[in-house]
Order: C-alpha cells, then sequence, then structure tokens
C-alpha cells in the first residue's frame, strides 16, 4: 500500500503514514467522497490534486468560470516554508516548482536618489500562469474533473459531501451564506495596479517617486528570465491628484513607465486586463457551514506588500487534506482545519495590516535618514526584527547602526537618550504597573523591593504605578498615593534607594486620579468591580458608569476641578522633594483626565466639553500647573489612550492633536498607549500592537514617543528604536516575569557596556558563558503588554 506523507508549514506534520486501510471516515464502503470545487486559482487546484492523490476512489470535480490560461496578476513568491510543506505533500508538484523558479536573494531600496540594498533574504517565483499549468497536468494526471469556462451548480452541497469554496476574493459562496460566514471587509487607502515588465530585476525591487501630486510607490520582482512583476501603488487622493481616474488602461500604464522609467531602464509595461485597484481586507467569523467550507482568498486576504496571498491558499489546502486524513468525521475536519488555520492566518493578517499601513503612511517616513527609511521599510511587517535582518545581512545592519550612532558593538536599545536634564543611559522604561499594595495610600516594603529590584535590573527609567492625587482618587483601596507627607517620605525611601544603589538609573512618577473607575475591588479580587463595603463617592468629567454595575459618578462642578488641579499640584511638589527624576500625567485608560479627553466619556456642554480643543482645556490646566511647580531641568511626560478602539471615541488623528497640544505646553515626550477607557471596547491586540500609534505621533509632530503594549523581547525594542518607530520602549509584564530584563538582555546580546551596568554584587552572574546567541534569536516570551493589571 502507497505511502503518503502530509505536512503543513506549521511543521506539526511531517511524518509519515500508511494509507487508511478501513474506508474512508465520511463514506461507507459503497460510496466514495464526492469533492465539489469551485475556484480554479492554486489553492482550490491544489486541494484538488492532494485530495485525490491521498484516496484516488475520491469523485473531485473543480469548476472555474474562466478559460485555463486566464489569471490575474504575473508573478507568485512562494516561501521556503510553503515548498517545505509542498514538497512533503506531493514530491511530483514540488519537482516541477522547481523547474521553472527564479531565485534570489536581495532586495534593494531606492528613495532620493539612494539605492540600499539588503541581503540574504531567499525569494523563490515564478509566473502565474505556469503555476496554474503545472497543478492543472497534475490534476489531469491524478484524474480529477477539471471543467473550465463553467459556473458551478448551485445545487453542490445536496449533490456533493465536501464543498471547497476557493471562489477568491469576491466569493459569490461566502456572500450567498453570509448570515453564517459573517464576513467583515476593509477597504483601504491606495490604489495599486498590477503590470509587468519584459526584463528581470535582479532583486526584490522598492522605489519611491516624490511627484508634484504625492508619493508613489513600485513593488518590482523577477518571476521568470525574462520577465517582472510591477506594482504601482499610491493614496487614493494622489491617484486622483495624478488623473489615474480620468485614463484608460493603456495611457495608465505609459505614464506609470515614465514615473518609474529609471527603475525600468526606460522599457514599457505591459498588462494583463490590469485595472487601477483597492486592496479590501476579507475576514471571516466562521469558514464553514454544513459540508461547505472556505479556502483562501475566499476565507481571508493578506496585502501583497507581504506576498502571502497564494502563501496562505496553498497552506489551506495542506491543512484541510490533513484534517480529513486525521479526523473521524467531516465536522471534526472543518473544525481542525479551521481551528489550526485560523491563529496562522490572523497573525499573517496582522504583519499585512502592519505593512500595508507602512505604505498608505509612507509620506511620515522620507525624511529619515536614507538607510534608517530602509531599514524601517525591510522591518515594517514586524516579522523580519532587527536581529533577523543582522544574520541575514550583518553588514547592511551594521550601517543601519552606524548611521543611527550606535557606537560599535552597542545595540540601538544600550544607546543613551536625552529629555530635558535627564539623560537615560539606554532606551528601556519599566512601564507603570498597579500593584496595589499599599496601606492607606503609603508605599511600603513591598513597594522598596519591587521597584529597588528593577532598578537594579538595568533599565534606564522605572516608573511607579500610577500614585494617586487624593484618597478619592484611588482605583481601589491597596493604591498608593502622594497626597500626604507619610507617603511622600515613603517614596522619598524608595528613591534614596534607587539613586545610592542603582546609580544611573532614573526613578519617574506617574500622577493620576481614578475618576469615574474608583472605588473598585483589589485586581485579583474582581478588577474593576465595585467594593462591597466602604465605597466612596466617584467624580468624572460626565456622570456616566464605567460599566453597568458601576457606580455612577458625579459631574464635577467648576469649584471641584480647581480643587483636583490643586491636588495635581500639591502632589507634584510632593514628588519634587522626594527626589522622582521625572513625572508623568496620566491622561490615559479611562482615569479622570483621560474621561475629559475622549467624546464617549465627556458629554459635558461648558466650556470643558464638546470640541477636541474644549474636552483638553482641563488636562492641559493640570499640565500647566503642575509644570510650573516641577522643576525646571526635570522632564514632564503625558500618557495617553491613543484610540478607544470604539466607534465614535478618540481616534488616531485625535491623538496627533492631542499629543500636539501637550508638546506646545512644554511635555517632554508623549507615553503612547490606547483603550481602556470604555468598556465595550474592541482592541486589535498582536505584537507591538500599539506601537503604529506612537510611531504615527513621533513621525507627525516630531515630539519624542514612548512605546508600550506587547513589546516582549529585546529583538522587538532593538528593531523599533534603530527604526525610528519610538525613541522609547516601555515593558511590563517582562519586567514582572523577571526583573532583570535589561542585564538579561545585554548578556544575550554580549553587550558590556555602559548602557546596562551590573550591580557590583551581580557582575559575577554577568560572566556566564552564553551559548546559541548568534545562530538564531532567542525564543520570544509571549507575556503580552500593558502593566498588571493592562493600566
Amino acid at each position: 500500500m502507497e505511502r503518503t506523507v502530509i505536512a503543513t508549514p506549521s511543521g506539526a506534520r511531517g511524518t509519515a503514514r500508511q494509507a487508511p486501510k478501513h474506508p474512508h471516515p465520511h463514506t461507507d464502503e459503497n460510496h466514495s467522497l464526492r469533492v465539489g470545487i469551485i475556484g480554479g486559482g492554486p489553492g482550490g487546484l491544489y486541494a484538488a490534486a492532494l485530495l485525490k492523490r491521498l484516496d484516488p476512489e475520491r469523485h473531485i470535480t473543480v469548476w472555474e468560470r474562466n478559460a485555463p490560461d486566464d489569471t490575474f496578476g504575473f508573478g507568485v513568491v512562494l516561501s521556503d516554508e510553503t515548498l517545505g510543506g509542498i514538497e512533503h505533500a506531493d514530491p511530483k508538484v514540488y519537482e516541477a516548482l522547481q523547474q521553472h523558479f527564479t531565485r534570489w536573494d536581495d532586495i534593494d531600496i531606492v528613495h532620493r536618489g539612494n539605492r540600499h540594498t539588503s541581503g540574504g533574504h531567499g525569494f523563490a517565483a515564478l509566473g502565474r500562469k505556469r503555476l496554474l499549468e503545472i497543478l492543472h497536468t497534475r490534476c489531469r494526471d491524478l484524474g480529477v474533473d477539471l471543467r473550465f469556462r463553467t459556473e458551478a451548480p448551485e445545487d453542490l452541497p445536496h449533490t456533493h459531501d465536501l464543498v471547497i469554496a476557493a471562489d477568491g476574493i469576491h466569493s459569490t459562496t461566502r456572500e450567498t451564506h453570509a448570515d453564517v460566514f459573517r464576513p467583515r471587509v476593509t477597504t483601504h487607502r491606495c490604489r495599486y495596479i498590477w503590470l509587468a515588465a519584459d526584463f528581470p530585476f535582479d532583486s526584490f525591487r522598492f522605489e519611491i517617486a516624490e511627484t508634484e501630486h504625492g508619493v508613489m510607490q513600485l513593488h518590482g520582482y523577477p518571476y521568470a528570465p525574462d520577465a517582472s512583476t510591477v506594482i504601482i501603488e499610491m493614496r487614493e487622493e494622489v491617484w486622483h491628484a495624478a488623473g489615474f481616474d480620468e485614463l484608460g488602461e493603456a495611457e495608465s500604464i505609459e505614464r506609470c513607465a515614465k514615473i518609474f522609467a529609471e527603475a525600468l531602464g526606460g522599457r514599457p509595461l505591459k498588462s494583463n486586463n490590469s485595472t487601477w485597484t483597492t486592496f479590501r481586507t476579507v475576514v471571516n467569523d466562521r469558514w464553514s457551514h454544513g459540508n461547505v467550507v472556505l479556502l483562501g482568498d475566499a476565507a481571508h486576504t493578506a496585502h501583497f506588500s507581504i506576498g502571502s496571498g497564494t502563501k496562505l491558499a496553498v497552506e489551506d489546502a495542506l491543512a484541510l487534506a490533513a484534517c480529513l486524513e486525521e479526523q473521524g468525521s467531516l465536522p471534526e475536519a472543518l473544525a481542525a482545519y479551521e481551528a489550526e488555520r485560523r491563529p496562522v492566518v490572523a497573525s499573517t493578517q496582522r504583519a499585512a495590516r502592519a505593512s500595508l499601513e507602512w505604505f498608505e503612511n509612507l509620506p511620515l517616513y522620507l525624511d529619515q535618514p536614507p538607510r534608517q527609511f530602509a531599514f524601517n521599510l525591510l522591518t515594517r511587517s514586524r516579522r523580519v526584527t532587527h536581529d533577523n535582518l543582522r544574520l541575514r545581512d550583518a553588514r547592511f545592519t551594521r550601517k543601519v547602526e552606524r548611521e543611527f550612532g550606535c557606537p560599535p558593538g552597542t545595540p540601538p536599545m544600550f544607546t543613551p537618550f536625552r529629555l530635558r536634564g535627564l539623560t537615560l543611559r539606554n532606551r528601556v522604561v519599566v512601564s507603570p504597573m498597579d500593584m496595589y499594595s499599599a496601606v492607606d495610600g503609603v508605599p511600603g516594603d513591598f513597594h522598596l523591593v519591587h521597584l529597588g529590584a528593577r532598578a537594579l535590573g538595568g533599565a534606564g527609567l522605572v516608573m511607579t504605578e500610577m500614585v494617586c492625587v487624593s484618597e478619592e482618587g484611588r482605583i481601589t483601596p491597596g493604591c498608593a498615593g502622594l497626597y500626604t507627607g507619610r507617603q511622600a517620605e515613603a517614596w522619598k525611601r524608595i528613591t534614596n534607594f534607587v539613586h545610592t544603589q542603582a546609580p544611573g538609573t532614573a526613578i519617574g512618577v506617574q500622577l493620576g486620579h481614578s475618576g469615574r473607575k474608583g472605588s473598585t475591588k483589589l485586581m485579583w479580587e474582581g478588577m474593576d468591580e465595585p467594593l462591597e463595603e466602604g465605597n466612596w463617592p466617584l467624580v468624572a468629567p460626565s456622570a456616566l458608569p464605567y460599566k453597568p454595575f458601576s457606580q455612577t459618578p458625579r459631574e464635577l462642578s467648576r469649584a471641584q476641578l480647581t480643587d483636583i488641579r490643586e491636588q495635581f499640584t500639591a502632589s507634584a511638589v510632593r514628588a519634587a522633594r522626594a527626589g522622582f527624576d521625572l513625572l508623568e500625567l496620566h491622561c490615559a485608560h479611562g482615569y479622570l483626565l483621560s474621561g475629559f479627553l475622549s467624546p464617549l466619556t465627556n458629554r459635558r456642554t461648558d466650556a470643558y466639553g464638546g470640541s477636541l480643543e474644549k474636552r483638553l482645556r482641563f488636562p492641559l490646566e493640570v499640565f500647566d500647573a503642575v509644570r510650573n511647580v516641577w522643576p525646571g531641568e526635570r522632564p514632564m511626560t503625558v500618557r495617553v489612550s491613543a484610540t478607544d478602539w470604539a466607534e465614535g471615541g478618540t481616534s488616531a488623528e485625535d491623538a496627533v492633536e492631542i499629543a500636539r497640544a501637550f508638546a506646545a505646553h512644554g511635555a517632554d515626550a508623549i507615553d503612547v498607549s490606547t483603550g481602556q477607557v470604555v468598556a465595550d471596547e474592541r482592541p486589535e491586540y498582536g505584537r507591538s500592537y500599539q506601537t503604529p500609534f506612537a510611531d504615527r505621533i513621533r513621525h507627525t509632530t516630531g515630539i519624542p514617543v514612548i512605546a508600550v503594549g506587547a513589546i516582549s523581547s529585546w529583538d522587538d525594542v532593538n528593531s523599533l528604536i534603530l527604526a525610528g518607530r519610538t525613541d522609547l520602549c516601555a515593558l511590563a509584564r517582562p519586567h514582572l516575569y523577571d526583573p532583570h530584563w535589561t542585564l538579561h538582555a545585554a548578556a544575550e546580546q554580549g553587550y558590556t557596556g555602559p548602557g546596562a551596568p551590573w550591580p557590583a554584587p551581580y557582575r559575577a552572574g554577568s560572566r556566564r558563558p552564553q551559548t546559541g546567541r548568534l545562530d538564531a534569536p532567542k525564543p520570544r516570551l509571549d507575556l503580552g503588554g500593558g502593566d498588571a493589571r493592562g493600566r
């Protein structure tokens, strides 16, 4: 009996196993599985070939409305990971592909006359028509029934055991059952057109053109010895300004060839019924309905700038075929397929979204130094990182570091950064983390050990938790304060320890008022749940409870606003005397000052509500009052929620204006967080998911920023700093896991310089031999972002 192998790119399946000796689990002895596949693209064809190869008794039919050689686009890029899965699952398809691949290693980035090359990337591409021909041949050899120029019958689910809908981004199947699949389609801001050139680029080429109408970009790569794919992309408003909306296909192509004449060597471009289109991201809540399952672009899309469309479809086919072999029933197989593929696709879509938005916001980065611009582009999706790029092309990475100002052997995270009169020895910040361990607002031994340990751990700046400016401004009974002299003395004990035992580490205080989110239980007793006894009255910009079961706050009067402003200034005076090096004003996460900024929580009709300018008024009054009493040489930062993750709330555009306003009033940096303003928020979680908001504020306003949110590895920190997306990185949960995170990051990178000196009693530990460091990046701890409570 033939031995077959199923392998998916995840590596979960790579072992050979016998073909089943019993009838297929979805059939009986008198009935072979009937499979109908809608769509003859790579995903549908490859699924057909795999399923037929695994069980020749299956009846498999592919319906494709177009002719065999009709195709959109020109070249297809496949990763080594995907090719590995193909090689294991069907060596004949792999061998046929190998004969036609064009391979290259370099990426060229051309901007303002500067061409920078990064090598070691390893690409393989071939023509889309050639790929389809290979799959057509394989399907016919296996006995798959291919029906071209034929619409799939509407009753397929009734006449077949399994229906695979691989009918693309405009899937009729998906729309027919939209009430079950619940698709969400997002249209983005750029127009693009898919073209080709009759010569091979010698690399993957990105070229930027700054025209009188705006910025345009070319994405190009070879796919044959005599041909390259060329994609021209630009913002919608640039497309209109350049008049492309009024040009026919031939005129558009001729105009594009002139704009990018240097990249093309004066050669023309050609089309294949090419039209300008807008990319759409497709997400479905479900991928199957009865015996119908979505595959490829019908289920999900990922922006072409990371080259994953065909890759995802092929990997879907691999996973679906494997799940059908492994599971005991069709419902179990489809559930297993979705469970396996959904997280992989979600990760890819996050990377694609980051890449897409980078190109949408390309004008923000044009003034970066040339090599930093190139590094920023290469790491835009967050999948290629500083360490990964150093392994691929150490020479290029060293040049970027040198241009950035890194001394030889110094990772970007260990370069100093100056805020007003304070110089931080490195770019790592221990983020504010609520500990809920104070008694009557007084920080005790726990706080001394907690903050002292992290100061000894090497970070450039250690932040306190949100320190409350009044007893009524606490979140919980365990929150620390600075509204009494006793509290100030306790804090002075802590700052003295940091300054004497961890010299070179700065310590900052975050001042805040809970607003409508106060009078709640300790986090581990019930986060955001009201106290069962001992409640205190709450105040807020408007009388809106945080959650339906929360206490309803009183709307602040003008007199109360004055009182609260004075509470902030009194606390700031105590903070200065206690010896803090930096003060941060907490205007995020739905606490009092944040409540004024968001239109969802500020419904006032007086001078402190309405327009963004009016909503900013009280937070700015508090900032000015605090700045007036805070020592002039010491910096002040402001933490903001750059989006509420809720319709009608603070937007990314609002956040830029909020940051600009605080900067105009003297803020030295903006600490950019998101959300926690309203309870019904819908955050888009993912690796470094909040950093794009910091990036946008930094490049729009020019003010330094602190990035937070799911930054969990030193590689992430180096990547974000070197790309210019942030100036400082604040990490919370990684510092809960490892108080000496920064020192360990230095040791793992072989760094022993002044950016992370080990305390004398710990120096013996710094000489522990490091192994494996130069061969591959260290595994990343997936500890998320935010702080102990997500504050």
